[in-house]
């Protein structure tokens, strides 16, 4: 029986995919540190959201604002950051980013809307881009044709991240305030880095250290399909946050808030299913295909009449969350030349970031002029009519290109 663990060996298919990518050295670490370090990340939107709301006393459209004002920073800010990963390593990057996370995090509760709303976009652009910085260290320590199961394994901490962050934000605020829940987050952020800069995790495949190279020129390495990748990543993220921030407003009007933990865990358990299954297979499906089925999958729940209905109408969205975002990260880790995968995946950790900060404004704008029902629909309905458009970029001489980044007929190669 080949070894699993040679880079030509055969990658297997069930249980097998995901026991060979976690006995690789080092997945199974940089995997559990990058889920402990995603849920202050994945807290932060729905703390912004409450504390602007409850406690500064504003709308949810200035909410929606807010909310996008650190993802729009690190929309800015994760490819210089990459940039800067890949020629002086990890360790700078995360002094800098533990720094400005302590001084945001601590006056953050002392600030009024307007300072805050600023304050939040320069603190996004120097917050640790943990979700890309995961990414690129599996692509660099998993070989290509195995790194299907290994993303999916991070989709599925992605989604375990989600079950508690944004219930531990939203509780924590609840119950003890948003200047504790703020600080909460601050002190997750300055932990996760700690870690990270504990395991010091190789963030190249070739196994050199980051150095003063010559970059090959952006043309040889944004492609079509590579803008492909990108635009499935950002329409995913605006179908998933979109409809996030419509049911938070929808339960909060409700005056049911404490059913957001409970709706969004059983989205994410389902989003896990769905991963599990994902990597599992011994098939692929087209990324712009799974793009398609997420945002059609999201229309039901805007005929949600109850939190109860609500939780069930999200489950098919749920099933197919996690796979689009594996597929993408993928893709986009076959496509990425290594002299340059700091850039390529903060310019993934950009696309979240943008489909994150225009999912919030958007969603809070129709829910304030219209219903959480019309915001679901609009942010469903352009991921559905985005993945049209990636079908188109991803295609090179005639033949798709699937989720691993390669043409179909060499995907078996």
């Amino acid at each position: 029986m080949p070894d699993a663990l040679h880079p030509t060996a055969a990658p297997r298919a069930g249980i097998g995919a995901f026991t060979d990518v976690l006995r690789r050295p080092g997945v199974g670490t940089v995997t559990a540190i990058g889920m402990a370090a995603r849920i202050p990340a994945t807290a932060v939107g729905v703390t912004l959201t409450l504390h602007t709301v409850l406690t500064l006393g504003h709308g949810f459209g200035a909410a929606g604002l807010v909310a996008a004002a650190v993802p729009t920073g690190m929309a800015v800010g994760a490819p210089l950051l990459g940039s800067v990963i890949d020629r002086y390593g990890l360790r700078p990057v995360l002094l800098l980013t533990m720094a400005t996370g302590v001084a945001f995090w601590s006056v953050a509760p002392l600030l009024g809307y307007a300072g805050l709303l600023g304050a939040a976009f320069v603190a996004g652009v120097l917050t640790l881009p943990v979700f890309s910085l995961v990414r690129q260290v599996i692509a660099a320590i998993v070989p290509p044709g195995h790194r299907r199961p290994a993303f999916a394994l991070d989709s599925m901490s992605v989604e375990i991240s989600y079950m508690t962050g944004p219930a531990i934000g939203s509780l924590l605020t609840l119950w003890l305030g948003s200047a504790v829940s703020m600080r909460v987050i601050g002190a997750g952020f300055v932990l996760a880095g700690l870690a990270l800069w504990w395991l010091n995790p190789p963030v190249r495949s070739d196994g050199r250290s980051p150095g003063r190279e010559r970059r090959p020129p952006v043309r040889s390495w944004l492609t079509r399909p590579l803008v492909g990748a990108l635009l499935t990543v950002t329409a995913a993220v605006l179908a998933i946050m979109g409809t996030e921030f419509a049911f938070i407003a929808a339960l909060t009007e409700a005056g049911q808030v404490w059913a957001i933990a409970v709706v969004n865990a059983v989205w994410c358990l389902a989003s896990l299913v769905g991963g599990f299954v994902y990597g599992a297979a011994r098939r692929t499906v087209a990324l712009p295909l799974l793009l398609a089925v997420l945002g059609l999958a999201t229309l039901p729940a805007a005929l949600a009449w109850s939190w109860w209905s609500l939780l069930f109408l999200l489950v098919p969205a749920g099933l197919v969350t996690a796979p689009t975002l594996a597929a993408g990260s993928d893709a986009i880790g076959e496509l990425a030349p290594d002299r340059v995968r700091g850039l390529v995946t903060g310019l993934q950790g950009s696309a979240t970031t943008i489909g994150i900060a225009v999912a919030g404004p958007l969603a809070g704008f129709l829910v304030d002029v219209a219903s959480p029902a019309a915001a679901i629909i609009v942010c469903g309905s352009v991921a559905t009519a985005l993945a049209g458009v990636a079908a188109v970029l991803m295609r090179r001489d005639g033949r798709s290109v699937p989720d691993g980044g390669r043409p179909a007929t060499q995907a078996g190669d």
